[in-house]
């Protein structure tokens, strides 16, 4: 599914359609460049799971962990990971058996990491400033 956003708040909402309706276990594999609007996207996830809070971009601490709402939202930055080794290392199985929702940016930095099952979701800067194209693979309906 293929959608165009003309704002930050109309990105934050499309997160938030498909946050709710995501299930435990759902790991969401986002790819898109620097300031495409990826923790944007996370941000309106974290809403549609009913986190409230500001969502800021974990690329110095790897993983954020959010809860509070119906399910919880781990949300890693890979850009600083060499490899998907390096996300093991971390103890990324931990994260995927604990029941909440994986939203892993710069997910094209760990392949192998990232099973079949994911949902995908490229961000791409459209034609005007504030424009996105959101493509959004995986899932039937958002």
């Amino acid at each position: 599914m293929e959608f165009v956003t003309h704002s930050r708040a109309e990105t934050v909402a499309l997160g938030a359609r498909l946050g709710s309706k995501l299930t435990a276990g759902s790991v969401v594999a986002f790819t898109g460049g620097l300031g495409a609007g990826k923790t944007a996207f996370v941000s309106g996830m974290a809403e549609g799971l009913g986190i409230a809070g500001r969502v800021t971009s974990p690329t110095f601490t790897i993983v954020n962990e959010l809860e509070g709402g119906r399910l919880p939202l781990f949300h890693f930055d890979m850009y600083r990971i060499g490899s998907a080794d390096e996300l093991f290392e971390i103890g990324w199985e931990d994260y995927l058996s604990r029941g909440g929702v994986c939203a892993v940016e710069w997910s094209e930095n760990v392949p192998g990491a990232i099973e079949d099952g994911a949902v995908r979701v490229d961000i791409r800067r459209g034609g005007a400033d504030d424009d996105r194209i959101i493509t959004i693979e995986g899932i039937a309906d958002v």
